[in-house]
């Protein structure tokens, strides 16, 4: 998967936890899915239009009821999927608020080696200056990403990398990811 399809997939808050859960085996209906996932109908039924249109999920022909459809992984979904259950399975219940966020799980995937700011931006194009900022600083302060600065440089630079949790999220997502 190419970083930018990951970026697109991401989001979505919820697009990476319906994925899972459905690799996992959980009924491609809303009921289950909303009691395994724990979104809200609303962001629910906005993920899954999003997946759709991702070409990751499509309705199951011939099965569900007009206004309660069944929903099944396409072949590249189930990749997709593949990779959100490693990603749910390296993190416990209290990071996935952090992992919903919209660009945490690019951010920690360019941090596959230690990187610039705007090395970082390079990578994420459609990112802001303020988002990604605000992103970094929240990883810091998890302390899934570590900042360090190189006093030699002229102007001191910023180098960033990824440490503890943020380490075993980026390591399982990085391998999937190519950057062209």
């Amino acid at each position: 998967m190419d970083i930018n399809r990951f970026v697109n997939l991401t989001s979505r808050a919820w697009a990476v936890p319906i994925l899972s859960q459905l690799h996992l085996g959980i009924a491609g209906r809303q009921a289950p899915l909303l009691a395994a996932t724990g979104a809200s109908r609303t962001a629910f039924a906005q993920s899954v239009s999003h997946l759709i249109s991702l070409s990751l999920l499509e309705r199951n022909p011939g099965h569900g009821h007009p206004l309660r459809p069944e929903f099944r992984l396409t072949p590249l979904g189930i990749k997709a999927a593949a990779l959100a259950n490693k990603i749910q399975g390296v993190t416990t219940k209290a990071d996935q608020e952090t992992l919903r966020l919209s660009w945490t799980l690019p951010v920690l995937t360019t941090l596959y080696h230690a990187q610039h700011f705007n090395q970082i931006k390079c990578h994420l194009n459609p990112v802001s200056d303020r988002a990604l900022s605000k992103m970094l600083i929240l990883l810091g302060d998890k302390n899934w990403v570590r900042r360090s600065v190189d006093d030699t440089a002229r102007p001191p630079r910023s180098q960033y990398r990824v440490v503890n949790k943020g380490r075993n999220i980026c390591y399982t997502i990085a391998p999937h990811i190519s950057f062209a």
